[in-house]
């Protein structure tokens, strides 16, 4: 096995092993693929594995990130100082996007790319250094006021580093026989740029970033790492928006559920963001109820994705974690950490997760029965806040990956609240049980409709709520 390094993270009084390589040294096998990764004390609690190391992050510039065959830029290792405020830049350097073709007047279309990292501050209130990409567009703003910013917050891609949206940007498909990644968020980042706003894109806490494991659908953490892209997008070098441009929140699945939460947290975490609109699809609210969705779905291995995440971020669920999980589930918990969409897939799809408990049982009833583990999860509710400013949420009627009922659900409990919200319930037939295709299919027949409302948002449109409908609303 190739050897691995951990890098300490004291506030977690644990490690977590980022799966690299040191130069020279080859990986081969499938061994060599599946990295016994420490996780915070999620996979092997007080486990020193042979060809572990803990060190300090000072000492992680020393090597290369390597996840499953891909080499991580330097970029993408945090220093160890941050800065003191939310939103700060750390650094940039110039993207070549990877779909991108020159303009008529020399400029590239659909616009010119920076690589960012900037500060952020996770769920525990500790600084964290997040990266991402802006990307100035080619396109004219024609409405009103300076050029307006779209913060994207992109679904699913996976746990590894390699998955990053940013990476994904240069790289739309990263193929080499140990990991499948599709950047399929480019179609929206591109519909945005064409209208002339500028977009921001979050790589997430720990997506990306090699000093931690991302916390995948973790609401806080989302919200925060979003808001904070919209602040960094201001200083960026030759950026056009300002601190006065209209801000426009956009994403879906689990960019649906930070859109949402950064709706929800703006006026606490950054009322700075002047925030005009928010489009939230397939948002996972209740996450609960989430996880017995893509249970046993073509996409369980997300449900390995949240285990991990949380577990490193919550002692509570740590620990129920530790005690419930058999070694077979650990090793798949470990396998998974690096794994993108596309390898989840391939490793893990239709897979149940009884089947790595220790008591058959499934990891939403392990949950249930353990009132700590209950609460962790509550914690990550949305919905128990009014967004701030228009919020449009879609969902699929017949999505069984983020189930409909939660995310209808979601749009109850804002209008509750006063929220302005516009609920668009999409019916489309049954296309395939737990497939991914109830799920993926509204995410295109949505989109230009989405684009559509979040532009006229930031053109100063006025939008008005249809919350008197929901009675009669699928």
């Amino acid at each position: 096995m190739s050897r691995k390094r951990t890098i300490s993270r004291h506030s977690l009084h644990a490690a977590a092993d980022r799966s690299t390589t040191r130069p020279g040294e080859a990986a081969s096998g499938r061994e060599a693929r599946l990295p016994m990764r420490v996780l915070a004390g999620v996979v092997v609690a007080g486990t020193v594995c042979a060809g572990l190391s803990a060190v300090p992050a000072s000492a992680a510039t020393t090597e290369p990130v390597v996840s499953r065959g891909v080499t991580i830029p330097a970029f993408y290792t945090p220093p160890t100082e941050l800065p003191d405020t939310n939103g700060a830049l750390i650094r940039t350097e110039a993207l070549p996007l990877g779909l991108s073709i020159p303009g008529l007047d020399g400029r590239p279309m659909p616009g010119t790319a920076t690589r960012l990292m900037y500060r952020s501050t996770d769920s525990a209130g500790q600084p964290v250094a997040v990266t991402g990409a802006y990307i100035e567009p080619s396109a004219a703003w024609k409405g009103t006021g300076p050029r307006p910013l779209v913060a994207l917050a992109s679904g699913t891609m996976g746990q590894g580093d390699q998955c990053a949206p940013s990476f994904a940007l240069q790289n739309p498909l990263t193929l080499n026989g140990d990991t499948v990644s599709v950047g399929y968020e480019a179609l929206a980042i591109y519909r945005l740029l064409a209208t002339g706003a500028a977009v921001v894109v979050t790589d997430y806490v720990g997506l990306g970033a090699t000093d931690r494991l991302h916390t995948y659908v973790n609401r806080v953490d989302e919200a925060h790492a979003l808001l904070d892209a919209a602040r960094a997008a201001r200083s960026v070098p030759g950026a056009s928006v300002t601190a006065a441009s209209r801000t426009g929140l956009y994403g879906y699945s689990q960019g649906g559920g930070a859109s949402a939460a950064a709706a929800e947290l703006q006026r606490s975490y950054a009322p700075d963001v002047p925030l005009s609109g928010t489009y939230a699809g397939a948002p996972p609210a209740d996450l609960t109820s989430v996880m017995k969705g893509i249970d046993g779905s073509a996409l369980a291995g997300a449900l390995a994705w949240s285990i991990n995440g949380f577990a490193q971020a919550d002692p509570d669920l740590r620990a129920v974690v530790d005690a419930n999980i058999s070694p077979t589930g650990k090793a798949a918990l470990a396998d998974a950490s690096t794994m993108c969409v596309g390898d989840a897939l391939f490793g893990y799809g239709f897979t149940k997760s009884s089947k790595w408990t220790t008591s058959g049982k499934s990891i939403a009833e392990i949950i249930a029965a353990d009132p700590r583990a209950k609460a962790a999860l509550d914690k990550q509710r949305i919905g128990t806040l009014a967004p701030s400013g228009p919020v449009r949420l879609a969902t699929g009627v017949q999505d069984d990956i983020v189930p409909h009922a939660q995310a209808r659900q979601l749009a109850v409990d804002w209008c509750r609240k006063g929220g302005d919200v516009t609920y668009d319930a999409i019916n489309l037939p049954n296309l395939g049980d737990k497939i991914l295709t109830n799920h993926l299919v509204p995410l295109i027949t949505d989109q230009g409709d989405a684009v559509s409302w979040l532009a006229d948002r930031l053109s100063g449109k006025p939008t008005s709520s249809n919350c008197w409908s929901m009675p009669i609303q699928p």
